[in-house]
């Protein structure tokens, strides 16, 4: 489990995050939404250790997070930025095995997960091809495969964090990708995606926090978060809320 207290920081003469508390739990994924400037990538770069908060503390598994030695740290947790390029034509599959550095696990048990990883991410029939060679999609879901290759299986203790993940991504990928991080999670893991879709968030996530000018507004259920009121005051859009009328989440739409 990662736990963030009272997380603030400062740019400056901008606080760019206020007093921001959650937990990542353990099978469970947490989304983070508000408008652009918000202070989400701030967030997840503060909960991965990238930025020292000015005030407030992060624990992984009770543990303060500047006390990780690095190797260890990228044992229990993988960060996904919101953007992620490479300059050289690796294969696929050797900028999936990078997932696999912070291991000693051998070059034969490494393959089984990288395929796996690139499977899961739905990027299998790309593990031959030039990394340069793809698509901004097709990018995007190979480095969601590095990512999951780090952590893989996915065990209690582990964290996983994305920033805007499905940004780049058809619709129909957009599900395949948070399908699986929900997998993912359901081995134990705890996963943490920024996400715009508020009907994306609705569907796949279990806790949602919303952020405007790095201040928390709500957290809790989708239920308790996509109301009509909070998202008026942090996106400023007038919207209906319905029930979805198969899977029963809440369903947005903007009036």
């Amino acid at each position: 489990m990662l736990v963030g207290r009272d997380l603030t920081v400062r740019r400056g003469s901008i606080m760019a995050l206020q007093g921001v508390s959650l937990e990542l739990r353990p099978r469970q994924v947490f989304g983070v939404l508000g408008p652009n400037g918000a202070g989400k990538s701030t967030l997840l770069a503060t909960l991965s250790g990238e930025l020292r908060p000015s005030r407030g503390q992060v624990l992984l598994q009770g543990r303060a997070l500047s006390d990780w030695p690095d190797v260890e740290r990228a044992r229990c947790l993988a960060v996904l930025p919101q953007s992620s390029t490479l300059s050289f034509a690796f294969r696929v599959a050797d900028v999936v095995a990078m997932g696999r550095l912070p291991h000693r696990t051998g070059r034969n048990a490494d393959a089984i997960i990288v395929a796996a990883a690139l499977a899961a991410a739905d990027a299998q029939h790309l593990a031959t091809r030039s990394y340069l060679e793809l698509s901004g999609g097709e990018r995007q879901r190979v480095h969601l495969a590095r990512v999951l290759a780090q952590l893989w299986p996915g065990e209690t203790g582990q964290v996983l964090m994305l920033d805007e993940p499905t940004s780049m991504l058809d619709p129909a990928h957009q599900h395949s990708i948070l399908k699986a991080v929900r997998a993912f999670a359901a081995q134990g893991a705890a996963a943490l995606v920024i996400l715009h879709d508020l009907n994306l968030a609705a569907r796949y996530c279990d806790r949602l926090l919303l952020l405007k000018d790095g201040r928390p507004i709500v957290a809790g259920p989708p239920d308790e978060v996509l109301q009509a009121e909070p998202l008026r005051a942090v996106f400023g859009l007038d919207v209906l809320v319905q029930r979805h009328p198969e899977l029963g989440h809440p369903l947005i739409i903007a009036r």
